[in-house]
């Protein structure tokens, strides 16, 4: 259930107005989260029920991508733009189940939100780049080029990267809280005995 209102909360945070979250999505903390939380729940299910269970997200947040294009900002919706999001949509949820499914540390939560938001913008500027590489592109075709997209993208990288660990670190870190208080609680309540 909570995998489900954290892409819920995901799916809000591109819906609500961002002036004032300074670029701040929950998409790929929950991506990544629910690929590590509905993973454990799907092995016991037959492959393609625990296939469509994991591709549910990417459908809702392509749904999502195409009413923000075409309703709020108002252009014309080319689905082949959007291979590459609803492609890494899918990645980061196969990242979340193989780095946190099993295990979770510290290390791990941090590596998912250090290599979620990574390769989202390596593999969405590169595309940028490629798409641009016409006369008249944005981005000339060289590596000069490149370098200049992935540097118009470094400002929502950053945000992307503060976003998802923060995320990560509440969805995966509120749990240990409340559970390390409550065994004290536990443990002081035993000691009063």
């Amino acid at each position: 259930m909570p995998a489900y209102l954290l892409l819920l909360a995901a799916l809000l945070s591109r819906v609500l107005p961002h002036s004032g979250w300074y670029g701040f999505t929950a998409v790929g903390g929950s991506l990544l989260y629910f690929g590590a939380r509905r993973s454990s729940r799907s092995a016991n299910r037959p492959a393609w029920m625990a296939w469509l269970e994991l591709m549910g997200p990417v459908a809702a947040l392509a749904g999502l991508d195409y009413y923000l294009t075409t309703h709020v900002y108002a252009y014309s919706f080319q689905w082949q733009d959007y291979l590459v999001t609803w492609s890494w949509y899918a990645a980061a949820i196969v990242l979340g189940r193989i780095l946190l499914s099993r295990e979770i540390t510290v290390l791990r939560v941090a590596s998912a939100a250090v290599l979620g938001p990574t390769s989202f913008f390596l593999m969405s500027n590169f595309s940028v780049w490629i798409a641009s590489n016409h006369p008249g592109g944005m981005y000339t075709p060289t590596f000069a080029g490149l370098l200049t997209c992935l540097a118009a993208g470094l400002p929502f990288y950053a945000r992307d990267l503060a976003s998802t660990g923060l995320v990560l670190a509440l969805a995966f870190g509120i749990p240990v809280v409340v559970r390390r208080f409550h065994e004290g609680r536990t443990l002081s309540s035993q000691r009063l005995s």
